[in-house]
């Protein structure tokens, strides 16, 4: 299999710690791409021409991250990051919703503020830290919700709080979000989160 992907990217890194923490990741080959300018064979894969993109080994595309996340957990046999049925399957689905749902409007609000200071839409940047702080405080209240195995949804909360982290720095949302913050502290040491930390700097 190939991952397409850029090392920034919060939505590919929720799928580079479900390689690892499904055991899947020697099995992948990784291509970094450049978004402003894709190769005709990347877009052949996603007309969006987006990342992630996963490329099976008969060749077929799956995008976006929750239908590659999904896919991936299908091939292995340990403990599934998707529960299979009952409450906490919805759980997991729904928390993995809402956190992708925050990193659209970090996404967004970041988008804009990049743009020349005179060409930004400060209604935009309002509403989509609207958004997002929204989706946070629903995350700090229902963070016991965060405990026991593994799951899609502890995945996507913890690359959502990496990116706040790494792109929103200054920004102090610990503060306001103490268990969050306690959840961090420990699932951020895990081995599939260390190693899918993003470099510094860039886009």
């Amino acid at each position: 299999m190939k991952l397409y992907f850029t090392p920034r990217s919060p939505f590919v890194r929720k799928v580079r710690v479900t390689l690892i923490e499904t055991g899947l990741d020697k099995l992948v080959e990784s291509i970094q791409v450049d978004l402003e300018h894709p190769l005709p064979e990347f877009v052949a894969l996603n007309p969006l021409g987006k990342v992630p993109t996963l490329m099976r080994n008969d060749g077929s595309p799956l995008f976006d991250s929750p239908v590659v996340c999904e896919y991936l957990d299908s091939l292995h046999t340990g403990d599934k990051l998707y529960p299979p049925g009952g409450d906490a399957r919805w759980v997991a689905l729904q928390q993995a919703a809402l956190c992708d749902g925050v990193l659209d409007a970090l996404s967004a609000r970041r988008h804009e503020l990049r743009r020349p200071e005179g060409q930004r839409s400060a209604d935009v940047i309002d509403k989509q830290r609207i958004k997002s702080d929204r989706g946070l405080l629903a995350l700090e209240r229902d963070a016991d919700r965060l405990s026991g195995p593994v799951t899609i949804g502890h995945i996507a909360a913890a690359c959502c709080l990496g990116y706040l982290d790494f792109r929103f720095e200054p920004e102090p949302w610990r503060g306001t979000h103490p268990k969050l913050a306690r959840w961090y502290e420990t699932f951020s040491k895990r081995p599939s989160m260390q190693q899918t930390m993003p470099p510094a700097g860039g886009h």
